[in-house]
């Protein structure tokens, strides 16, 4: 069985990011023989004063391929976990959701980067695509986005990975070829969706190189390299996919 997996609302500020919890629980899927992970992507939602949140309110999500008969074992130990790992006071929320899944769980996470929601809307929504939804500490606010985090990330255009590509670091300029051989690189494009070609040089640029879900892909954004010249490409900054 093929699942989403999304968490929000599970930190503070001194504690663990709640990326690297999901990240701990897609860990314990493997290790335990549960099924198969992807990396986790973050999720930016609405910042608004209705909306508590530690620092960034954005939801985290990651696919998993489950083996038969461990839906409920996953879900009763991510529950289990988050009620242990989560931050005091903080509301975290649970969503497991098998696939394929209706547009409407899609349209749900559109809509919390844009407006407030409430644990009803999610409760609804969750029960009419029987899709699981808990909370798991405080309020449990956390439903809405983690919700919503499953919604964007089924989507497939929202959304960066967590964490880095493990490139090696004496490698000052990468070729794409090079880049497409990592696990999690689809492909390499400009913003504009101008895939460069395999013989093309990127210069790896900063110690965080992330890629970011564009139609259902996992895809590095490179820009030109004013340094490198012309025809030569950069990735992007960490700045510069703050809007992604």
């Amino acid at each position: 069985m093929q699942v989403l997996i999304s968490i929000d609302d599970t930190d503070d500020l001194e504690s663990p990011g709640t990326g690297e919890l999901a990240s701990e629980i897609a860990r314990m899927i493997e290790m335990r023989g549960w099924g198969k992970t992807s990396f986790v992507t973050r999720h930016q939602l609405l910042i608004h004063p209705d909306i508590p949140y530690t620092s960034h309110n954005s939801a985290m999500c990651f696919p998993a391929m489950l083996e038969p008969g461990c839906r409920e074992i996953v879900i009763s130990a991510a529950a289990d976990f988050l009620k242990r790992q989560s931050a005091p006071g903080s509301d975290p929320g649970l969503c497991v959701a098998a696939l394929p899944s209706d547009s409407t769980l899609v349209d749900f996470g559109l809509a919390a980067k844009r407006s407030v929601l409430t644990k009803n809307d999610a409760y609804g929504l969750a029960k009419r695509l029987r899709i699981h939804l808990s909370e798991h500490g405080g309020s449990g606010q956390g439903v809405v986005g983690a919700l919503a985090g499953a919604g964007l990330r089924l989507g497939g255009n929202d959304g960066r990975m967590r964490g880095t590509l493990p490139l090696p670091r004496a490698a000052d300029r990468i070729s794409v070829a090079d880049l497409l051989a990592f696990e999690h690189v689809d492909a390499v494009e400009t913003r504009d969706g101008h895939a460069l070609p395999d013989d093309a040089t990127v210069r790896v640029f900063g110690d965080k190189i992330k890629t970011v879900m564009i139609g259902g892909r996992s895809v590095l954004l490179v820009t030109s390299d004013p340094q490198g010249g012309e025809g030569t490409w950069r990735n992007f900054s960490p700045r510069e996919l703050k809007s992604y």
